[in-house]
């Protein structure tokens, strides 16, 4: 049974609730998306948190956890992209509290993809899970994928 105080607590955020820190961490999470378009995956792997039990999830590998698993997820992914920009972003949900926070967000992006030299324009639906740690907010979870569109059910086939 879900307390309803408690429930009330981890209500969906309004983006003027955000505390500054969080929204440095969120700007950080945004120059770490441009890096990782242009081949570096520094800016993600300083701002996740540094444990055994954080996520990511992409497009090009099932899920890692772990610091070891998301760092080489992450390398991974950076080999896919060169010369990447970051269009814009939509934000569609922020919910939390003053431990963690969950941002729903769609990503705009463009970008030089694998290894063709012509420049895609495409997107991405993102969940991504803050903690705040001492007196900063760290990534703990990262998920995006391709699907911003209605897709059939047959795509859960992947065929």
């Amino acid at each position: 049974m879900i307390n309803r105080s408690s429930a009330q607590q981890h209500s969906e955020l309004s983006a003027q609730a955000l505390p500054p820190a969080l929204e440095d961490a969120i700007a950080e999470s945004r120059e770490a998306l441009r890096k990782i378009l242009n081949g570096d995956p520094s800016g993600y792997a300083a701002l996740f948190a540094d444990r055994d039990d954080i996520t990511l999830g992409n497009p090009f590998g099932p899920f890692g956890k772990g610091r070891t698993e998301v760092l080489k997820a992450l390398n991974n992914a950076a080999t896919k992209y060169k010369d990447g920009t970051v269009v814009g972003v939509d934000r569609l949900a922020v919910y939390g509290d003053d431990r963690f926070v969950s941002l729903v967000e769609v990503e705009h992006l463009r970008a030089k993809l694998g290894t063709s030299g012509d420049f895609s324009k495409f997107a991405a639906r993102v969940t991504t899970v803050f903690e705040k740690i001492g007196d900063s907010w760290k990534l703990v979870h990262r998920h995006a994928d391709p699907i911003t569109t209605p897709r059939p059910a047959e795509s859960m086939l992947g065929k």
